[in-house]
């Protein structure tokens, strides 16, 4: 599997549901079957579409028997650290050792199932299963399963996790402990799920409402629109009558017996794979696999792979979708054959050469969008599989309302320009470099992959059938795959992408355009009336910002030994904080934090913050961010502006080789932005819409209200409304950043693999060489805040949804983080206590929702800032239920201590995420930012495990008493408009 090119250029149209799971981006492919387009136009009349070749040559996917791993019959070297196997009952097992981080583990099971198995009258019911596995089995009883784990020190949706797709059902534990008790549980859990369901028609009925929360949670604009353009690009086929959540119908009346016959007839030995990954004996954890389940056996006929339908014979054929609410794009794609290839060599040739060609294809579009006047918001270029019944290949680009037809004829225009001239040279050896640097630094970094980023990866290669690789195989096969490649090799192998049915071009829109279809067709086809030329060669160009000046000289230098970092401070006033480390070989994470961050801006002012993302994209003063990527080409890094409560901040990622050039980009930013109108303005066209798509949902309106409602009178909080957005310049911006950027104060926190040494001499060589700044104090009141006061009578919002989509947010007013440090760790398990008594009240026993989220907050910034915040999606006719449910667990937290179960299943998942967190260099340099002005933090920074431990049941009772009164409680509703 050549991994990195994968992720970075082939964009999926998939959609899986899980506990965390967010919906897709629109692109070409979506939609459901019954919702067929009406009025289609073009297919008469167009041209018939060129065929695609079917690929057949090299192992197919049907020569593939029972038990077999696809390296066995691929010309493709397996990676050599993991051992495969198979058991006498057909289940495949997947075992690899890592030790980053130190012992912990990994355990993931693979069904070779998902909705595209359901019948008619089984739809949503794969996805319904994978809920019913956590409700009980032959021998752990309802409610016990995620109680187990809790005990074993696993959060529910952190660290267990489900999702299912349409090809696929992925049952995820990821273990803070390799201990004997720990993993033996974990494999009795899964061994559970995968034979001993009981599906009880009780616990079948109360899980229906929890269910149907997440299908209204997912029911925006942007995914009715990916349901009506998966239903146009696959017309007539399975995949689009088979979405993961399926019909509302099917999940309210479903008979537990129907569920029971879906997971008999595929939750089946010879349709799994185990993956464990982690800091074990590899024997060890081959012997517990066979004895967990060397006597798993499927019960009844096994299932029948559907017939997934023969792809539409069309020529050009336009569907416009008109979707109150959702943005407008344009999409232009060709269906092809599905590629049901073993991966080998031949195939990863083929595959790298059209990578290649698309990647030139992008950076043509991303050019276009930075030009004075672009055609376009966003645009790109991908191939996308659709669960093996076809392949997209296509363009797509976000515009500006209106402004469809430019873009659909750039679009045309550029994909006739590669297609008629191909790639020139030039930019080829441009995209090899640029993938090189990603190739190497995977390799580099090989030794500390992270333990769950393996098993993702082992298991992302099962539905496709691929051989698991190492990053040095990557890299290896990437070299001799480039060696002396020629750009006319790339453009021959590129142009067989555009090929195929179609093209097929989806317009979604908020309103509706004249003359439809027929409209878009016609445009397209007089696009295709303008001649194109050949692409231009782009000037040479310097990078202008290797010097700032003479090296900075360090003055103080002081050693925090107990957490492996060090202090420095520079003659200019520039501090640095360094933590070298080894979680991450090959990585290391810098952040710039500089001026005041919210305590600079306005209370009474409107903040321009909304379009802060421009700055980056604006370049520098002496080059532009286009062709910044050009003259860094092959080096590993990236910039980004944020805001800290306390200070600005500019972020970048990269490896030891290339720090200088990071440092280099960030002091550049910091000193010499280039505050480019064109890129404000895209960012101003992108919100001008925003407003539409928020109001649409419940989620949109918490969204956009809820941060101005919980600081009243503080504009720094507030979402910008429509006026605000429309008068928006890019002087705004630079007013209220740019000042801070180029005169405050500045601290630089360097974390990863560097030695001490080498970051003060990079920071010496950029930030230490600016001249001395002294910095502007924030103001005296800058960092006082309110709180909604208490009331009885909730905030009531509504949105322009669904007439059962509502949301409830309840609030209640604690303290900042050092007003008491360990009372704010009471608080905190508090607030975990609830999590887990709402998750049993309002999604086991009542099931009204799907994921009911409880968090405590305490600020380090804003004196006595802090609150306890519960969140609950939930029908608006069983909101004031809800509350009520609310207000009897706040009453019997007051009134009785918890028990010492409880306790310990509230204290020990969020103690074990604070330990695999600090094995991370992104923990590190969130907690060390702002260390050496502020040195409680390090204190806080120490203590925390240690104040979580001492918790105890009085300790949550007294924070219950204090915090959680019913009189000190704040309530925002969401409800649909009447």
């Amino acid at each position: 599997m050549i991994s990195v090119s994968r992720l970075a250029l082939v964009v999926s149209a998939g959609l899986a549901l899980t506990a965390c799971s967010t919906l897709p981006s629109v692109l070409p492919g979506s939609g459901k079957k019954d919702a067929a387009p009406t009025g289609t136009a073009g297919a008469p009349a167009a041209p018939k579409a060129p065929a695609a070749p079917v690929k057949t040559s090299g192992p197919q996917f049907s020569d593939l028997k029972p038990g077999q791993w696809p390296q066995e019959i691929s010309d493709v070297a397996v990676d050599p650290a993991i051992r495969f196997g198979v058991l006498p009952n057909g289940m495949r097992y997947a075992i690899r050792k890592n030790a980053t981080p130190p012992g912990q583990a990994a355990l993931r099971l693979w069904f070779d199932a998902g909705s595209l198995m359901e019948a008619d009258d089984q739809q949503g019911l794969a996805h319904f299963l994978e809920h019913m596995a956590f409700n009980g089995s032959k021998n752990v009883p309802e409610g016990e399963m995620i109680k187990i784990l809790e005990r074993r020190g696993l959060a529910f949706g952190a660290d267990t996790n489900a999702s299912t797709s349409f090809d696929e059902t992925v049952y995820t534990l990821d273990l803070p402990k390799t201990d004997d008790p720990t993993v033996d549980d974990a494999m009795m859990l899964l061994r559970e799920a995968a034979g001993e369901l009981t599906i009880d028609p009780a616990a079948v009925d109360r899980e229906r409402g929890v269910v149907l929360s997440e299908e209204r949670t997912r029911d925006s604009p942007g995914y009715r629109v990916f349901k009506q353009g998966f239903a146009f690009n696959l017309e007539g086929q399975c995949p689009p009558s088979r979405l993961p959540i399926g019909t509302t119908d099917v999940i309210s009346t479903a008979p537990a017996q129907r569920i029971r016959d879906f997971y008999q007839a595929w939750y089946r030995p010879e349709n799994a794979v185990f993956v464990a990954v982690g800091d074990f004996d590899v024997d060890a954890m081959e012997a517990k696999i066979k004895a967990r389940f060397g006597d798993w056996k499927g019960q009844g006929e096994p299932g029948k792979r559907p017939d997934l339908g023969d792809i539409a014979q069309r020529g050009l054929t336009a569907k416009v979708i008109v979707e109150p609410g959702s943005g407008e794009s344009v999409q232009i794609g060709w269906v092809q054959s599905p590629d049901l290839r073993i991966e080998s060599r031949a195939s990863d040739r083929e595959y790298m050469l059209e990578s290649l060609g698309m990647a030139v294809l992008n950076r043509r579009l991303r050019a276009l969008t930075r030009s004075a006047e672009p055609p376009f918001i966003s645009a790109g270029a991908l191939r996308n599989d659709q669960y093996h019944a076809a392949q997209i290949n296509g363009l797509f680009a976000q515009v500006k309302p209106g402004g469809w037809k430019s873009a659909l004829q750039v679009l045309d225009q550029e994909q006739r320009r590669l297609m008629q001239f191909g790639v020139r040279q030039d930019e080829l050896d441009r995209e090899i470099a640029a993938m090189r640097a990603s190739y190497v630094a995977a390799a580099a970094g090989e030794a500390t992959q992270r333990t769950p980023t393996l098993a993702g990866q082992i298991v992302g290669t099962l539905g496709d059938r691929e051989v698991v690789t190492s990053p040095s195989q990557n890299l290896a096969a990437f070299e001799a795959i480039t060696k002396d490649l020629k750009a006319e090799t790339v453009s021959a192998a590129v142009k067989s992408l555009f090929a195929g049915q179609g093209p097929l071009i989806v317009l979604p829109t908020p309103t509706a355009i004249d003359g439809g279809e027929a409209t878009v067709t016609a445009a397209y086809q007089e696009s295709g009336k303008t001649p194109v030329t050949p692409p231009a060669a782009p000037a040479t160009t310097n990078w202008p910002y290797a010097v700032f000046g003479p090296t900075g000289k360090v003055v103080e230098q002081k050693d925090v030994t107990d957490l492996d970092t060090v202090f420095v401070r520079f003659e200019n006033g520039v501090r640095l904080t360094v933590k070298p480390t080894k979680f991450r070989d090959d990585q290391i994470l810098v952040k710039a934090r500089i001026g005041n961050g919210l305590l600079d801006l306005s209370k009474t002012g409107q903040s321009p913050l909304w379009s802060a993302s421009s700055m980056i994209e604006g370049g520098l003063k002496q080059i532009t961010a286009q062709d910044m990527e050009q003259v860094l080409t092959g080096k590993v890094w990236n910039a980004g502006l944020g805001v800290e409560d306390d200070a600005f901040v500019l972020t970048g990622r990269t490896r030891p080789e290339d720090l200088a050039t990071e440092l280099q980009v960030l002091t550049a930013y910091a000193s010499d932005a280039g505050w480019r109108p064109e890129a404000f303005n895209r960012v101003k066209t992108y919100y001008g819409t925003i407003h539409d798509q928020l109001e649409r949902t419940s989620g949109g309106v918490v969204g956009r209200d809820l941060s101005s409602l919980m600081h009243p009178g503080d504009e720094r909080f507030a979402f910008p409304d429509r006026k605000e957005i429309a008068d928006g310049s890019i002087d705004q911006l630079k007013a209220a950043v740019g000042g801070p950027l180029s005169t405050g104060q500045i601290e630089i926190v360097v974390v990863g693999d560097t030695t001490v040494d080498k970051a003060i001499a990079a920071v010496g060589e950029t930030f230490g060489a600016l001249p001395v700044r002294t910095g502007v104090p924030a103001p005296a009141d800058a960092a006082r805040i309110a709180f909604p006061a208490p009331s009885k009578v909730p905030v009531v919002r509504t949105h322009k949804g669904r007439a059962d989509q509502g949301l409830l947010f309840m609030a209640w007013k604690t303290d900042d983080l050092f007003s008491d440090l360990q009372r704010s760790r009471n608080t905190q398990v508090l607030a975990s206590v609830m999590q887990l008594r709402l998750t049993d009240e309002l999604r086991e026993k009542q099931g009204a929702t799907y994921s009911p989220s409880v968090s405590a907050t305490h600020n380090a910034t804003f004196p006595g800032w802090g609150y306890i915040g519960l969140s609950v999606e939930v029908p608006p006719d069983r909101i004031d239920q809800v509350v009520a449910s609310v207000r009897q667990i706040a009453a019997d937290l007051r009134d009785k201590p918890v028990t010492a179960d409880e306790l310990e299943r509230a204290k020990l998942p969020r103690i074990d995420q604070l330990e695999k967190a600090r094995e991370t260099n992104e923990y590190w340099l969130g907690a060390l930012s702002g260390a050496q002005t502020d040195p409680r933090l390090l204190d806080a920074t120490r203590s925390v495990i240690a104040g979580l431990q001492r918790v105890t049941a009085a300790d949550v009772q007294k924070a219950a008493r204090t915090f959680l009164a019913d009189d000190k409680s704040w309530t925002f509703e969401v409800r649909p408009e009447k």
